[in-house]
């Protein structure tokens, strides 16, 4: 049985883990915009990594700049996309209906109406606070 090679000084290993924390949270919170499911598992391993290079950069004596904004991006990133993703969930009925809807609506008109009821349908489920808070009341 070999032992495993180890970096000179650890000075490589902390620099790259800063910097892949800072750039998975990124990726999570482009991710959250996009896809909030994926975003949400994305900015979990960006948390993770975040808080391991913690450690790793203060026992090579670098700054913890990279780790730190890595862990408030991605955690940003997670209360985003869980946020999104729970909607999401709590809403899949009526976007269901209202994809169905799309499908056979065949002019603008028809699609606006589609658009109608999925806005009404939404707002007889969230509450009115909510609805104020995404700006889509009367």
């Amino acid at each position: 049985m070999s032992t495993p090679v180890q970096a000179p000084a650890g000075q490589q290993p902390a620099e790259s883990a800063g910097r892949r924390a800072i750039w998975l949270s990124i990726a999570a919170l482009a991710m959250t915009i996009m896809l909030p499911a994926a975003g949400l598992v994305l900015a979990v391993f960006a948390l993770v990594a975040g808080i391991r290079a913690l450690p790793l950069l203060r026992n090579a004596g670098k700054p913890t700049g990279s780790a730190a904004g890595g862990i408030a991006v991605s955690t940003v990133a997670l209360l985003l996309s869980a946020g999104a993703t729970a909607m999401q969930l709590y809403l899949m009925d009526e976007h269901s209906a209202y994809q169905e809807c799309m499908k056979g609506a065949g002019t603008v008109s028809s699609q606006g109406e589609c658009y109608v009821q999925f806005r009404d349908a939404a707002e007889k489920k969230l509450p009115a606070d909510v609805l104020e808070l995404l700006g889509t009341t009367p």
